[in-house]
C-alpha cells in the first residue's frame, strides 16, 4: 500500500467503496487522515461498515463540516451526462474532488528516494484501444530486461494498493478516460498515448471531450517523455502541441503503416516490421512476423508504443526483441490458445465491437470465425470489407440471424452456441487456417462478461487438444 501523503488529520471522504473505493479509503487512513465514506448501495455500505469504515450519509448537508476532499471512484460521473449529487455537492460547497490516480501522484515519491542510487519512475498509458496491451507489454519487457516493476491502474493493481517504490523501479500504468479526467495531479516520467476511436462518448458529452479527458496526461505537469500514437489526427495534433520544434526528441512519434523518418525520433511498423528512426536514421528493427503474441496491425502498433516507452528508460533495441518473443498476449485479446493439427484457435472475445473485431479480422488469413452475442447497434454491416479473409462464419447468440443478414456472400452457419461453433470450426478447419473467436458483439445474452466467454471458448479448444 502507498500512504497518501499531506492528509494527515484531515477529514476526507470517499464516494464509491467497489475496489479502487476500499483501496483508497485505506491509503487515507495509513496517511493519517479521518476517513469518511459513502456509496448507494445498501449492500455495499452494510459490508464496508463491517469492514470498519466510518459510513457517513453525504447527500444530507450536515455531513460536509470540516471535509477538506472528496475522492471519488472513476466509474462515477463528475461533469457529464451529469454530476453525481454527492460531487455536484462537493462543488458547490468548493471542496476539492479528486481519484486515487491524483492521491497516487502526490504520495509517490518519498523521503526514502534521499538513498535510492536510481530513481522510481511511471509510466502511464492511455488511449482508446491497446492500452491493456501496451501496458502489460511494458511491464513484460522490464521484467524480462531485470528491472523491478509493478502493473496497476485500469489493469492489474489498484495505484494506492501497489507496494512503494524501491531503488530503480518502473511502475506502469493503464488509465482510462474516466481516471485521467478527474485527477488533479498527472506527472508521469513517460507518458503513451495509444490512439483515438469514439467511446465513451455519453460521459465526455462527445469525441471532443473524450479526447480532452485523455490529453490531460499531457497538460497536467507533462511527462518527461511522450510516446503519441500519430494514425488519427487527434495524435499529429498532441505530438505537435508538445514538440517545440522538428528536432525536439522528448515527443516519440508511433506509427502502424506510415513511416516516419523524417521526426526526431520516431517508431513505426509496415509490412510486419518495426523500425526506429532517430535523427533520420535507423537506430534498430524488428521482426514482428514471427511474434505471436502480437498478431496484426493493432497489436503492431502496441508493440511500437511499448518499445518506445522502454527505449525512453534506455533499455536496448535487442532486450525488448527478446521480451517480445515470450510474451504471450493478455487474455481474451488476440490470445493464441493452441495449435491444433496445424489450425491456430485465437481468443479475441474481448472484441466486443465493430471497430475491435475488424483489427481482429485484418490480423488473420483462411479465418473461420466465430461471431455473434448481443449485437449493438449498427449491427456488422461496416464489417464487410473485412470478411473476404473469412474462409466461413460461425453465428453464435441473440443476435446470430441478424448477423447472417448482414454478412453479403460470406459462407455463414447460424449455430447459435459456442459449443457447436468450436465443434463446427474444428471439423471444417484445414492446416494453415485460424479459428478465431471475435464476437463483434456484447456478451450478456449468454454470458456474464467477455472473459468467461473467452474462457468457455478456451476450455473448448483445450478440450479438443487433450482428443
Amino acid at each position: 500500500m502507498i500512504p497518501v501523503q499531506g492528509v494527515e488529520n484531515q477529514t476526507i471522504a470517499v464516494l464509491g467503496l467497489g475496489r479502487s473505493g476500499k483501496a483508497t479509503a485505506a491509503a487515507l487512513a495509513a496517511g493519517g487522515a479521518n476517513v469518511i465514506a459513502w456509496d448507494d448501495g445498501q449492500d455495499t455500505r452494510e459490508a464496508a461498515e463491517a469492514d470498519g469504515l466510518r459510513i457517513v450519509d453525504l447527500t444530507r448537508d450536515d455531513a460536509w463540516h470540516g471535509v477538506a476532499a472528496l475522492i471519488v471512484s472513476p466509474g462515477i460521473p463528475h461533469l457529464y451526462p451529469r454530476p453525481h449529487p454527492v460531487i455536484a455537492k462537493a462543488y458547490e460547497l468548493s471542496i476539492p474532488v479528486d481519484n486515487d490516480i491524483g492521491l497516487f501522484f502526490r504520495s509517490y515519491a518519498s523521503a526514502d528516494w534521499d538513498g535510492f542510487d536510481r530513481m522510481p519512475r511511471v509510466i502511464a498509458v492511455t488511449g482508446s484501444n491497446g492500452k491493456s496491451t501496451t501496458t502489460a507489454l511494458i511491464h513484460h519487457i522490464l521484467t524480462e530486461a531485470g528491472r523491478p516493476t509493478q502493473m496497476g491502474g485500469n489493469i492489474g493493481t489498484g495505484v494506492l494498493s501497489l507496494e512503494p517504490a524501491i531503488d530503480g523501479e518502473v511502475v506502469v500504468l493503464e488509465l482510462s478516460s474516466y481516471q485521467t479526467d478527474l485527477a488533479r495531479a498527472l506527472t508521469p516520467d513517460v507518458a503513451v498515448f495509444t490512439n483515438l476511436t469514439p467511446d465513451h462518448l455519453d460521459r465526455h458529452a462527445g469525441l471532443g471531450g473524450y479526447f480532452a479527458a485523455k490529453r490531460r496526461l499531457f497538460a497536467e505537469g507533462g511527462p518527461d517523455r511522450a510516446v503519441i500514437g500519430v494514425d488519427e489526427v487527434e495524435g499529429l495534433y498532441l505530438a505537435d502541441q508538445l514538440a517545440m520544434g522538428p528536432a525536439d526528441d522528448r515527443v516519440i512519434r508511433v506509427s502502424s503503416g506510415k513511416k516516419l523518418d523524417r521526426a526526431a525520433w520516431s517508431v513505426f511498423a509496415r509490412k510486419g516490421f518495426l523500425a526506429e528512426y532517430r535523427k533520420g536514421r535507423q537506430a534498430g528493427s524488428i521482426d514482428l512476423r514471427k511474434i505471436t503474441g502480437l498478431p496484426g496491425a493493432h497489436n503492431h502498433q502496441n508493440a511500437c508504443a511499448a518499445y518506445a516507452a522502454c527505449r525512453a528508460l534506455g533499455l536496448a533495441p535487442r532486450e525488448i526483441e527478446a521480451a517480445f518473443a515470450s510474451f504471450s498476449g493478455l487474455p481474451h485479446r488476440s490470445q493464441t490458445v493452441a495449435e491444433i493439427g496445424g489450425v491456430r484457435y485465437v481468443n479475441d472475445s474481448k472484441a466486443t465491437n465493430v471497430d475491435s473485431a475488424a483489427k481482429a479480422l485484418q490480423a488473420f488469413d483462411r479465418i473461420h470465425w466465430i461471431a455473434g452475442g448481443l449485437g449493438k447497434e449498427g449491427g456488422i454491416a461496416d464489417l464487410v470489407p473485412y470478411l473476404q479473409r473469412v474462409t466461413k462464419a460461425y453465428l453464435i447468440g441473440h443476435s446470430a440471424r441478424d448477423f447472417a443478414l448482414e454478412v453479403g456472400q460470406t459462407p455463414h452457419e447460424v449455430v447459435d452456441t459456442m459449443e457447436a461453433a468450436v465443434a463446427r470450426a474444428h471439423a471444417e478447419a484445414q492446416q494453415g487456417d485460424t479459428v478465431l473467436l471475435a464476437p463483434a458483439a456484447a456478451s450478456f445474452d449468454q454470458y456474464p462478461n467477455f472473459e468467461k466467454r473467452g474462457e468457455h471458448f478456451t476450455a473448448l479448444v483445450l478440450a479438443l487438444k487433450d482428443q
